[in-house]
């Protein structure tokens, strides 16, 4: 995917939109495993998704590896908002759905 900024928040909205839109019941799997930055644009992505998820009685995981963006939820304290998890084997059996 390449970095979660400016540049590339609008391709991951575009992506988590279609998905939305086709989901029910509203659970969401973000893979970020691959992505190595993200900086505001991208966080407001994440969070606007994830008020709406909330929102709509959904449940919303993020796959994260160690580094940066599992940094940056920490030092914003919006790890305590985001649930993670290290694969999208395990995000998807935390979700109930066949991995």
């Amino acid at each position: 995917m390449g970095d979660l900024d400016v540049a590339g928040a609008p391709r991951l909205r575009a992506e988590i939109d279609q998905a939305i839109s086709a989901a029910d019941p509203l659970n969401l799997v973000v893979d970020l495993s691959e992505v190595p930055f993200c900086d505001s644009v991208g966080l407001g992505v994440l969070v606007a998704t994830l008020n709406y998820v909330h929102h709509m009685n959904g449940r919303m995981i993020l796959v994260l590896a160690p580094g940066m963006i599992r940094h940056l939820l920490v030092i914003t304290n919006l790890d305590r908002h985001f649930e993670t998890s290290g694969s999208l084997v395990e995000a998807r059996a935390a979700l109930g759905s066949a991995a």
